[in-house]
């Protein structure tokens, strides 16, 4: 895998349609999201089978993508799965729109 630009994000991932979520933030997105997919990414997501990008967000500043993850994880499941849905309807696996 090439070396990627640092490019501060924060993710939810899920299992499938309104399945397990996983919300987190990373500088290198690609090789993260990699991480997940190929079991290597947290205990967590190998466990739950969390490998599908379902909603993403970019950010001029790690501090802000950090900030930001704190603020998904402590909301409602609900507020979650509207904001997936409102960016991915049909929960289309994002980290294939990548290549």
């Amino acid at each position: 895998m090439r070396e990627e630009p640092f490019q501060p994000c924060v993710y939810l991932m899920a299992s499938r349609r309104n399945g397990t979520l996983y919300c987190g933030s990373t500088s290198s997105p690609v090789r993260r999201i990699w991480q997940h997919r190929e079991g290597m990414g947290s205990v967590f997501t190998r466990k739950y089978r969390v490998n599908r990008l379902v909603w993403y967000e970019f950010h001029g500043q790690m501090s802000a993508a950090l900030k930001r993850e704190l603020q998904i994880k402590e909301w409602r499941r609900r507020w979650k799965l509207e904001l997936i849905e409102t960016a991915n309807p049909d929960w289309r696996d994002l980290y294939e729109d990548w290549f």
